[in-house]
């Protein structure tokens, strides 16, 4: 039986010891800056790796990200022609899901309203609407995107799914392309987005964008969520539409600087809840499993599988 190729861990911001644990069990596995230029590796498990590093070795045959968006990967210019491969995991997907209907359910249900009145202690009920009556869009029809909108169906919000390109979601009235962007947001009460980072998506939560959100609705105004990407938005912008009325909250996951500067107003802006990137993390316990198999049947002669659109950049 032909030896398993060697992997080359190269992860920055965090620890990778349990994600170097766990992939030691099936397989070698060399730590970055190990492993420069070795011919044995084959294969790249990575988060914000080093530019340059994966073109200098000469017989890699595909790359891992470990998280779920793969715009870190795209940092490096440099990268070789060979397949990328994006995580995608029951456990990622089912935190993410939790994530989206807890804040769309605190907003919904005016959290933001009961805990001011909490601190002030005001015995208060102000009128509710039912969820049928508002409508989530959601900005990113992916895996977890569609996992979200069918969770959000389930307990009786009308729902929008906005996406590039056409695609059908049951129970979700879709909007695609730029025709269809102003349309599905002048029909969304609450805005969740969950967007890749592309060329063609940085930046696009911006005021114009949230200027087109219903406002005229069962939540008294509208809401944003963003548990995508922090340069999907502009931070100043959607202070500037907080402050002025055109979004009545917003919870925030992700900012275009990480992790938000003590100095940012975002922190205790009154209508403003703030997560420090927490929405689904990556667990090696959930993504270390499918990534060796993937390994295993490709060496078998399988095809990968979730490979990434290098031209669409996710």
């Amino acid at each position: 039986m032909a030896a398993k190729g060697k992997i080359l861990l190269a992860i920055t911001g965090f620890s990778p010891q349990r994600w170097y644990e766990m992939l030691s069990e099936e397989r070698e596995v060399v730590l970055e800056p190990n492993g420069e230029a070795d011919p044995s590796i084959e294969y790249a498990v990575v988060w914000k790796q080093r530019p340059g590093l994966l073109a200098k070795l000469p017989n890699l045959k595909a790359i891992f990200s470990i998280g779920a968006g793969v715009d870190h990967v795209f940092a490096d210019t440099t990268l070789p022609d060979v397949p990328i491969v994006r995580v995608v995991a029951d456990n990622l997907t089912q935190h993410m899901v939790e994530y989206v209907l807890w804040r769309v359910l605190d907003h919904h249900r005016q959290g933001q309203l009961y805990r001011a009145q909490q601190t002030k202690k005001v015995w208060h009920e102000p009128p509710q609407r039912p969820a049928e009556d508002i409508s989530v869009g959601i900005m990113g029809l992916g895996n977890l995107g569609r996992a979200a909108a069918n969770a959000l169906s389930a307990i009786g919000f009308r729902v929008n799914g906005w996406s590039r390109r056409p695609q059908d979601v049951a129970g979700v009235t879709t909007f695609a392309g730029d025709v269809g962007l102003v349309p599905f947001l002048n029909a969304t009460d609450i805005l969740v987005v969950l967007l890749p980072l592309t060329d063609t998506t940085k930046g696009m939560v911006n005021y114009g964008l949230l200027k087109e959100l219903r406002r005229r609705n069962g939540l008294g105004g509208s809401v944003l969520i963003n548990a995508g990407r922090g340069k999907l938005q502009h931070d100043a912008d959607i202070l500037r539409a907080l402050d002025d009325g055109t979004l009545k909250e917003a919870s925030l996951d992700v900012f275009e600087v990480e992790p938000l500067p003590k100095t940012s107003p975002l922190w205790g802006h009154p209508k403003v809840y703030v997560t420090p990137h927490a929405a689904a993390t990556s667990d090696p316990a959930h993504l270390v499993g499918p990534m060796l198999k993937q390994m295993d049947a490709f060496e078998r002669g399988a095809p990968l599988e979730n490979l990434v659109d290098r031209a669409a950049g996710y």
